[in-house]
């Protein structure tokens, strides 16, 4: 099949499930950020100071044994592609080369048939191939031209993993080296399959692009709340995959076309088996739509010191409107805590010593941009540190977390995640009015000041919201700005907040302009009393910057479903003079306390951590609301719960509603 008839097929395809991937697939652009290009700052902070490491040129051309079968320890029969550097006269080069690998559940001939944009981070990674390495692709288990049957993150993956890095070790001309790499699901493939590896394995490095930490709190669900709008993508986008990818994988390679017909109805399967099933599971508020065994078991937190124990190191980049936005920066942490001895659930503490074998790279990207950002140069060279054994410095560097600032768009170089030096700052809810601009008809103060009267907010619970606003853009992966992208250089309603701040159901709290830029650097949690007339609630929290024109940029969000507030100790994080941090929560059935109506209660919203420059004049705007559609959503029985709520946000010396932040002096 041409190239042309595929991505017309493939597109056709995705653009069932969601406007995202197509667009990405026709080369469509959000203009500064597709196809993004580390500055050199970044890249000599990644290694130690004074490393001269360069990248080698392209020695190679490019040969490939595609569709070879390999068989995984439960008789299952995955299929891989190959790719190996050939000399000027086709054969395959003499000598023997690392082997880097990538795990795809995506069709390694759809989505990874293409070199460059997603192409280099779903497979056929041609800038390292020709520089030295041998690239294997291969389908996960019961998608592509793969048997078995699918199941998102199943433990048999992370066994699958295991067979196949030791395959892949094994192939002709290779040094017995071996690295992961890729995008997303790929990035989680990696950090499950290096915990699963033996010590003194064949895998001696991972470089995980937008992975996961906490796949319920990550994907499924924000503070326990059903995350509707990525899991319907999601579910559209792996079936589509799953039932296209046989039939078009086999017309391009007819040898296989006759072993994957009932490949493909064993993929057909899986709709009922695996997409109908866990949809009304979770929709019926069945166990997978509470954060225990079927996620606990595929959870790459729960693998991090596995990774460690097995001196595997990984270089990992990150999105600060990433889906994992979350997960990527406790990614980092929890790598660094294993390795120094410490738990991995717990902030780094500001003197721990720090190792360069776990880095993290966090930019102002999406899930879409931060798949296609350019890694090559930070990938070749962390391979060639760890596959090569080149003296690249990469392993010494003094700031092994390398933080986008959002504010100033200037990249900021760290140790230690929560940031050390940050001034703990509590701001609280007031009911004065505030004289910013702001369409919300409870426009209200954010001071430093505790409240010396009471007084309270009333919101409505409903199920609407704005549709048009960051959090849609994010949990589409990027689809809104994606599409606006080929009308407008921005999409006003994700870069300005003005329309998303009117409605019955929330309410805005704006400081005054601040007199000295602050930086808001890391977890954020908005602590709120409130009263109840149902037994649950549900509250979202959006943090922003208001500039002296009005113009309100969102930079992150939190939301917890009331029943589900109680505080775990592990997961919990406290700041300097004991106030929450980082709120954690079971979301467990166990962990499941209904809401007194009429008691005041409080909730600890956990906001996911960001890094942005609030400049001089501009002020910091939370937004209270009880809903976020598309984005977020009840189960079924969660909602006959919620129907009919009003809440009263209490503020006053004895429920002191406030928002809880860590603040930089600005650079």
């Amino acid at each position: 099949m041409s190239a042309r008839l595929r991505s017309a097929v493939l597109t056709c395809i995705i653009f069932t499930g969601t406007a995202l991937t197509a667009a990405s697939v026709a080369g469509g652009s959000t203009g500064q950020q597709l196809g993004y290009v580390f500055p050199s700052s970044v890249l000599k902070a990644s290694a130690a100071p004074g490393s001269t490491w360069t990248p080698e040129p392209a020695k190679y051309s490019i040969g490939k044994v595609l569709d070879q079968p390999v068989t995984m320890t439960d008789g299952t029969v995955l299929r891989a592609d190959v790719y190996y550097p050939t000399d000027s006269s086709g054969k395959q080069a003499a000598g023997t080369f690392p082997v880097v690998m990538t795990q795809t559940p995506y069709g390694k001939g759809l989505l990874g048939a293409t070199p460059g944009s997603l192409g280099d981070q779903t497979g056929v990674q041609a800038y390292l191939v020709t520089r030295g390495y041998i690239d294997v692709v291969v389908d996960v288990r019961g998608t592509g031209d793969s048997g078995g049957e699918f199941d998102l993150f199943e433990p048999k993956q992370q066994t699958d993993g295991v067979t196949l890095v030791n395959w892949a070790a094994k192939r002709p001309g290779s040094n017995g080296k071996v690295g992961l790499y890729g995008a997303s699901y790929l990035g989680i493939d990696q950090l499950l399959t290096a915990g699963a590896m033996p010590k003194n394995s064949p895998l001696k490095a991972i470089f995980p692009v937008v992975p996961g930490n906490d796949l319920y709190q990550d994907t499924l669900a924000m503070g326990g709340l059903i995350d509707y709008e990525f899991s319907a993508f999601y579910l559209a986008l792996t079936a589509g995959l799953n039932v296209a990818g046989p039939v078009i994988e086999g017309l391009e390679n007819l040898s296989v076309l006759p072993a994957n017909l009932p490949v493909l109805i064993e993929h057909l399967k899986d709709l009922n088996d695996y997409d109908a099933k866990i949809l009304v599971n979770v929709l019926s508020g069945g166990d997978q739509a509470f954060d225990e065994a079927y996620w606990q078991a595929r959870n790459p937190v729960n693998v991090l010191s596995k990774v460690v124990a097995n001196n595997i190191p990984a270089y990992m980049v990150g999105g600060e409107y990433d889906l994992f936005q979350r997960g990527e920066p406790l990614n980092f942490s929890g790598l660094q805590n294993a390795w120094a001895g410490r738990p991995v659930t717990a902030p780094m503490l500001p003197n721990q010593p720090l190792t360069g074998r776990y880095q993290l790279i966090d930019g102002p990207f999406n899930h879409l941009t931060g798949s296609t950002a350019s890694v090559d140069q930070l990938q070749l060279e962390w391979f060639d540190t760890w596959l090569k054994g080149v003296n690249t410095g990469m392993d010494r560097t003094p700031t092994p977390l390398h933080y986008y600032d959002l504010g100033t768009g200037q990249w900021t170089e760290h140790g230690q995640y929560p940031f050390p030096g940050a001034t703990p700052t509590r701001f609280y809810l007031n009911n004065a009015r505030s004289s910013s601009s702001s369409l919300s008809l409870l426009n209200h103060t954010l001071t430093t000041t505790k409240p010396t009267k009471a007084a309270s907010d009333l919101l409505l619970w409903t199920l609407l919201s704005n549709p048009c606003g960051r959090p849609t853009d994010q949990w589409s992966a990027g689809a809104l700005s994606t599409v606006s992208g080929y009308v407008l250089p921005n999409a006003p309603c994700i870069n300005n907040d003005l329309l998303g701040s009117l409605g019955i159901d929330r309410a805005t709290y704006t400081t005054a302009p601040l007199k000295t830029a602050k930086t808001i650097a890391g977890p954020i949690t908005a602590s709120i009393y409130a009263t109840s007339t149902t037994s649950e609630t549900e509250f979202v929290a959006q943090v922003e910057d208001v500039a002296p024109d009005g113009t309100s940029t969102p930079l992150s969000e939190g939301a917890l479903i009331g029943s589900q507030r109680a505080l775990t100790s592990a997961q919990t994080w406290l700041t300097s003079d004991g106030q929450i941090l980082k709120p954690g929560h079971a979301y467990t059935r166990a962990a499941a306390v209904p809401v007194t109506p009429g008691k005041v209660t409080r909730y600890d919203i956990e906001i996911f951590p960001t890094y942005a420059t609030i400049k001089a004049g501009h002020s910091i705007r939370v937004t209270i609301s009880t809903g976020d559609v598309p984005h977020l959503g009840p189960t079924l029985p969660q909602l006959l719960k919620l129907l009919g709520g009003a809440y009263n946000v209490q503020m006053s010396p004895t429920a002191p509603s406030a928002i809880e932040m860590e603040l930089l002096p600005a650079s």
